[in-house]
């Protein structure tokens, strides 16, 4: 097959206008249907032999799901459904969210994806297909072989299809890569009106795999794209897309629908820890936003034992129970979001005094 020709945006206009180079973006068409031990390097070098120096390699996960052996068998007569429920159960390591049958989880590889990334399309129905095991990993292998097959130096994209928070559609993302940069950080640098950037990264392998997935597409059964043209320094230490995950402290949405926050299990052995009052009133703050005319009353125990008593200054009716129940579950979550640790401990007799619970507070015992 020959080398590929300039795209339309290149080369020689019309009226004889010299149009401005930019990059291109090809598809590699005469694949086979791909099965687990297949040498996916040896099948890409054969139907893209034009493959040349800094081209970057993308690849759909599903393909290096399959030869990878990442297949979830689904028995003759077994429900589908049912299987694939069990198989992201099976790969969530906490759930974010759901909302009937749909959950967004975080998978063992740290990404937060809906279905923990398991595909149930563009395969047979005797078979689903879980994320690689380490794409990064895959990306690496595949890059090394192509070197070693047609002596040229690539980067290797392994993309799959997100959802994104906030946004309807879908688009493909990088879940692994090789010998490209995932992020290319302008932070500190100054822009053409003299304003220095505080936050500005790009998400490079993102941007390559949503672009390659325009020739790729979802129904033509295309499943690598070459984009070429692409000026970028290989990374020295390559951390694949590792710098893309924002889990822990950078996390501003760590917790899902409110039925499903994992760590509203109580907390056993909580260790105290400074400022649990100060907490504790500024979560109560956020609460009663929907219940301003609800009063609570807190005292305060001993300075630094991790435990704020709950009162309220009226009889525990059902109504103020119920109440109490809607606030104090807002005020948990809250805190949770802060990062501690709770344990509501409701009084034995409501009715008999003021005390309603007392709040528990702290960081996990190690």
């Amino acid at each position: 097959m020959p080398s590929p020709g300039p795209s339309p945006a290149q080369g020689e206009a019309r009226d004889g206008a010299t149009v401005p180079g930019g990059i291109s973006v090809h598809p590699v068409t005469d694949l086979p249907e791909f099965s687990p031990g297949d040498d996916l390097a040896a099948a890409i070098a054969g139907a893209a032999p034009w493959l040349a120096d800094g081209d970057v390699v993308v690849v759909t996960s599903k393909v290096v799901s399959k030869v990878e052996g990442r297949l979830v068998p689904v028995a003759p007569g077994e429900d589908r459904e049912a299987a694939r429920q069990r198989a992201i159960d099976a790969q969530t390591v906490r759930v974010v969210a759901r909302r009937g049958p749909l959950k967004i989880v975080e998978t063992p590889q740290g990404w937060v994806v809906a279905a923990a990334g398991i595909d149930a399309s563009n395969v047979p129905g005797d078979a689903l297909v879980l994320l690689p095991e380490d794409a990064d990993a895959s990306a690496r292998a595949l890059r090394d072989r192509l070197r070693e097959l047609l002596g040229v130096e690539v980067a290797v994209i392994v993309s799959d299809t997100f959802g994104r928070t906030w946004r309807d559609g879908l688009t493909d993302v990088a879940v692994g890569s090789a010998g490209i940069p995932a992020l290319i950080d302008h932070r500190g640098a100054v822009d053409a009106h003299g304003n220095r950037l505080e936050t500005t990264q790009v998400a490079l392998v993102d941007e390559l795999a949503g672009a390659a997935d325009l020739v790729k597409g979802k129904l033509a059964g295309i499943p690598v794209a070459v984009v070429r043209g692409l000026p970028f320094d290989p990374p020295k230490d390559d951390a694949g897309t590792r710098p893309l995950v924002r889990l822990g402290p950078g996390d501003l949405f760590p917790y899902g629908s409110r039925d499903l926050v994992a760590t509203r299990v109580p907390g056993a052995d909580l260790v105290p820890r400074p400022g649990e009052l100060d907490a504790v009133a500024a979560a109560f703050r956020v609460a009663t936003a929907a219940l301003p005319e609800f009063p609570v009353v807190l005292r305060y125990g001993g300075e630094g034992d991790g435990v704020v008593d709950v009162h309220l200054p009226e009889r525990a009716t059902t109504t103020a129970a119920l109440n109490l129940g809607a606030l104090v579950g807002a005020v948990v979550i809250q805190l949770h979001a802060e990062g501690w640790t709770t344990r509501w401990e409701p009084v034995g007799t409501p009715g008999g005094s003021s005390l309603v619970g007392r709040l528990w507070l702290g960081s996990p015992a190690s």
